[in-house]
């Protein structure tokens, strides 16, 4: 008799007490996930995965809500030795059914699941362009009097939510507030009208401080903020950038970035990307679209 799925494995929703079984699930993968970004992930949104007879977590996916008609799937893993069961369909169309028919759901797919989520429905519209730097290298400021960067203060966080939802197309408010309390830094750019018109984002993972989000009216503000964020930091930095974000990739490279991968960016529910003004240089990170 050939055992299913469900003979072996549970398929359960995931609380803050199963988040060191997800650290050393993610790190089977060669994944980097902390306790800080998987309660970042669960308070804006929910993680499902396996468990096997012994309790042990063997496969998870997660899904944020945003605050429309939006939300991201990612953090889709299967251990090694729990693969063939069908395992990532199933934690995947979990995530799926979890939101309206209505909702465009976002994916950056790695390689070896893109075939799988293209049998799910999904379909490619993009793609990331994952950058990795051992170290940042300093490069001239690009200067606009009309331009003052500085630290985020709380009173500052509606305009913030408002400039994101035109860069990446959807608000994002209960995201962005985890998301804000989780980071090392959080910077904001204002013209000479006192407006806000860029912000950026830092999170110290184990290996790299990631950079991101990032929305900027141009790309020269969008290097220098991403300048201001990686000042002084010593050790490896990541960012991904969207494809469309071409002009930022020259000084990306000449800042000691290497492009490491060019992940798909999938979407279902809908033939194609939510409306963006083109303003987002760099995402929160591939698990939030």
């Amino acid at each position: 008799m050939t055992l299913q799925s469900e003979d072996v494995f549970q398929l359960t929703e995931l609380t803050a007490k199963d988040i060191q079984g997800l650290i050393e699930l993610s790190a089977s993968v060669g994944w980097d996930y902390d306790a800080h970004e998987i309660k970042t992930i669960m308070a804006a949104g929910r993680i499902v995965g396996h468990k096997n007879k012994e309790g042990k977590i063997v496969s998870c996916a997660a899904i944020t809500n945003y605050d429309t008609n939006v939300a991201s799937i990612g953090m889709v893993i299967v251990h090694e030795q729990c693969r063939g069961f069908g395992l990532g369909r199933v934690v995947t169309q979990a995530c799926i059914d979890h939101v309206s028919k209505e909702t465009t759901i976002i994916l950056v797919a790695t390689k070896e699941g893109e075939p799988l989520y293209e049998k799910m429905g999904f379909r490619t519209v993009e793609h990331v362009h994952k950058y990795l730097a051992d170290n940042f290298v300093e490069t001239t400021r690009d200067v606009d009097s009309f331009v003052m960067i500085k630290e985020f203060q709380e009173a500052e966080f509606e305009q913030l939510v408002k400039l994101d939802a035109g860069a990446f197309g959807d608000r994002r408010e209960l995201f962005l507030r985890e998301r804000i309390r989780q980071s090392q830094r959080c910077v904001v750019v204002k013209n000479e009208h006192n407006q806000l018109i860029g912000y950026g984002l830092t999170i110290q993972g184990p290996i790299y401080l990631l950079l991101g989000p990032i929305v900027a009216p141009n790309k020269e503000i969008a290097q220098n903020i991403i300048k201001e964020l990686a000042k002084g930091h010593n050790g490896k930095l990541r960012i991904d950038c969207p494809s469309i974000q071409k002009e930022l990739w020259p000084f990306l490279q000449q800042s000691g970035f290497t492009l490491a991968a060019t992940p798909p960016v999938m979407i279902h529910n809908a033939k194609k990307m939510p409306t963006r003004n083109q303003t987002l240089f760099a995402l929160a990170a591939q698990a939030f679209g």
